[in-house]
C-alpha cells in the first residue's frame, strides 16, 4: 500500500481532477494509520477522491454538498468516454478556458468535460463560485496545457463500477452517521493551514465555520463510539485539537503551494487525528 501511495500519480485509477487542499501527496503519511481492513469506506468531503482511489474498495459511500462535483464524478463513472470527448474538445489556452466558464452547457455528460478542462486550467485547482452560483476562478497559466487522457476516466469509472459504490449529494454529517462497527470514515473538511497560529477561525469562516467544525467533531465521535475506525484531517491548531480529545494526533508535512506568490510557499503542516473504534 505504501508503494502505491508513492506512485498514485502514475496509477491508472487515480484522481482525475485537480483539487485545492488534495491529500494525494500525503498518502503515504496516511496509510500506517489505516485499518488493516474495513467493511465500508465513506468519504464525506470527496473532492479529487486520492484515498479513495488508492484503497479500491468495493464497499463505499463518496459524498459531497457540491452537487456540481458529485454530477461529474457519476457523469465519470456512466460514460467515461464521452465525458473525454468534451473535455478535450478545446486546445487549453485563456482565451478558449474564459470562452467555457461564460457558456457552460446544461447537458450532463458535456457539462462534466467542461468542469474538467475548467479544472485543470484555474488556478491551483481551486472550485470557487459567485452569488449566482457560476465557477469564476481565474485562469491559472498550467504548466501543462494537456487536459487529461481517456485513460485516467476510464479507470475511475471501473473503481465505481461497483453497485456497492454509492456517490451522493449528502451534508457530511448525513453521511458519517451511517457509518457502522467495523466502516472506515476519512474525513477531510475544508481549511487553509496557512493561518494556523493566527486569525485560524476568522480566515476559514468562510470555507468551514467553526460551528460545522464543532458538528464535524461530534459525528467523527459519534462515529467512533459505534466502532467505526475514523480518521479526520485538519489544520495543525490547538483549538481544532481540543474537538477531539479522543483521538491520537499525527503530523503530517507536505509543501504549500496555495500562495500566489511563489516565494511564499513552503513546508505546511497539517493534523491527522486518529480515532480508533470503542470496544
Amino acid at each position: 500500500m505504501l508503494q502505491r501511495a508513492a506512485r498514485i500519480l502514475s496509477e491508472e485509477r487515480r484522481p482525475f481532477l485537480r483539487w485545492a487542499g488534495s491529500k494525494r501527496r500525503l498518502l503515504s503519511q496516511i496509510v500506517p494509520h489505516l485499518p488493516e481492513s474495513f467493511n465500508r469506506y465513506f468519504e464525506p468531503f470527496l473532492g479529487g477522491g486520492a484515498l479513495f482511489f488508492l484503497l479500491g474498495p468495493e464497499r463505499a459511500l463518496l459524498s459531497d454538498s457540491n452537487a456540481e462535483l458529485i454530477q461529474v464524478w457519476r457523469a465519470v463513472a456512466e460514460a467515461p468516454s464521452e465525458v473525454h470527448k468534451w473535455s478535450v474538445a478545446l486546445p487549453l489556452t485563456s482565451e478558449n478556458y474564459y470562452e467555457v466558464r461564460s457558456r457552460r452547457s446544461i447537458e450532463p455528460l458535456r457539462r462534466a468535460g467542461e468542469f474538467i478542462y475548467l479544472n485543470r486550467g484555474a488556478f491551483n485547482g481551486l472550485y470557487r463560485v459567485n452569488r449566482s452560483g457560476a465557477f469564476n476562478v481565474p485562469w491559472g497559466a498550467p504548466r501543462s496545457l494537456n487536459v487529461i487522457d481517456e485513460a485516467s476516466l476510464t479507470g475511475a469509472a471501473k473503481s465505481l463500477s461497483s453497485a456497492r459504490v454509492k456517490v451522493e449529494v449528502l451534508d457530511f454529517q448525513i453521511s458519517v452517521d451511517r457509518s457502522t462497527r467495523g466502516d472506515l470514515v476519512y474525513l477531510d473538511p475544508p481549511y487553509v493551514t496557512g493561518h494556523n497560529n493566527n486569525g485560524f477561525v476568522d480566515y476559514n469562516e468562510k470555507l468551514f465555520s467553526w460551528a460545522d467544525q464543532i458538528r464535524l467533531a461530534q459525528a467523527a465521535e459519534s462515529a467512533r463510539m459505534r466502532g467505526a475506525h475514523v480518521i479526520v484531517s485538519n489544520a495543525y491548531h490547538p483549538e481544532v485539537a481540543k474537538l477531539y480529545p479522543n483521538f491520537t494526533v499525527q503530523a503530517l508535512t507536505r509543501k504549500s503551494n496555495i500562495a500566489g506568490n511563489a516565494k511564499k510557499r513552503g513546508e505546511a503542516v497539517e493534523a491527522l487525528f486518529v480515532g480508533r473504534p470503542r470496544g
